[in-house]
């Protein structure tokens, strides 16, 4: 009979691993979409709570928190994306133009041998010509790039549908948790807790220092007369969020160039802004804002946006950290285990909703 018992144990286990897996599958074109769905939930979830307490209606309170995240997010995306463009046409056109009217010969023709390996790298490299195939190539590829903005439209909608169900469902949907956790009630609440508290740290940290490296990189091009500062500010706080590149991919060609020109005063000022007051914007203000609410240090910050940008893309930006921070928190919570009932902490009062309480949150 107990052989029966472990065979059937064992079948129910396989199927289960089988519909989770089956599951996974499912839910794998979706992560993007349910990533930012929850890292905006999560975000909104105390404003949402007011707007809910005011309306006692919580459909109508998710639907208009929904429609304002909506608004907020979309209007800056259609403004962005339009000057986007029309700032990439205007700095291809002035590069171009710029390599067309470039005179090597000028600067190296006090030295001979300089002058004939400059002719002879412009003969064969053909900047100018290479410029032109690169917009082609850009202008064929075009297909790819609208084909892409739908794909990211798609994603955007499903986001604040999700987003939806996530804020008007959300006492269920932690019920669900709680009950489906192997862990303890407290136990469960803790990790949720730390899940929320890492991603807005994270996401509000990392975006907020960014978008004031970009306006300060953006800033400077304007006031030194470089073009398009507009675009460029904007590459320079898109790569701010990305770990390992950042804003001086952009501002060290620049400050390079200026020289080049013969601008030395120019490029110094832009190398000495960039160097000490967009580097350090990062040292300063990210501590500041994230704090010990991240509890995580630097190094593991980091593998942790690395890795997880490798495996979930843009979306593991906020999911690498997160996940590093809760298998930290299940960890604690093992040794407290292991340490017996005494180390194991009291149950929180009854009704605690992750990222709600904490300071800030």
């Amino acid at each position: 009979m107990s052989d029966l018992k472990q065979l059937r144990a064992l079948g129910i286990l396989t199927a289960t691993a089988i519909g989770l897996y089956v599951c996974y599958l499912l839910t794998v074109p979706f992560l993007p979409a349910l990533t930012w769905a929850l890292v905006l939930a999560i975000v909104l979830n105390p404003a949402h709570r007011r707007i809910e307490a005011r309306l006692g209606n919580p459909s109508l309170a998710a639907l208009m928190s929904v429609s304002l995240a909506a608004v907020a997010a979309g209007l800056p995306l259609v403004f962005v994306a339009q000057q986007l463009v029309r700032e990439a046409v205007n700095g291809a056109t002035y590069i171009e133009q710029v390599i067309r009217d470039w005179n090597s010969y000028d600067l190296v023709s006090n030295y001979p041998r300089l002058s004939a390996i400059a002719g002879w790298i412009e003969d064969r490299l053909d900047p100018a010509g290479s410029i032109a195939a690169f917009t082609q190539w850009m202008t064929e590829q075009s297909t790819s790039v609208v084909r892409g903005s739908v794909n990211q439209g798609v994603t955007f909608v499903l986001t604040f549908y999700m987003l939806f169900y996530f804020l008007r469902d959300r006492h269920q949907a932690l019920r669900g948790v709680e009950n489906l956790s192997p862990l303890h009630t407290h136990e469960t609440t803790r990790i949720l807790s730390r899940f929320a508290e890492t991603v807005h740290a994270t996401l509000v940290g990392t975006v907020f220092v960014a978008a004031v490296q970009g306006t300060l990189g953006g800033l400077m091009f304007w006031w030194l007369g470089l073009p398009t500062p507009v675009f460029w500010g904007l590459v320079m706080g898109l790569l701010a969020i990305v770990p390992v590149l950042g804003a001086f991919v952009v501002w060290v060609p620049a400050a390079t160039y200026l020289a080049v020109e013969g601008a030395w005063t120019s490029a110094a000022i832009l190398a000495v802004w960039g160097g000490v007051i967009i580097a350090g914007i990062d040292n300063l203000l990210y501590p500041m804002l994230v704090g010990n609410r991240l509890r995580l240090h630097t190094l593991m910050a980091f593998i942790g946006a690395v890795g997880g940008i490798v495996l979930f893309g843009a979306s593991g930006l906020v999911l690498g950290p997160a996940a590093i921070a809760v298998t930290l928190s299940l960890i604690d919570i093992f040794k407290k285990r292991l340490d017996g009932p005494t180390a194991i902490e009291p149950a929180p009062a009854h009704g605690h909703e992750p990222g709600a309480a904490e300071p800030g949150g």
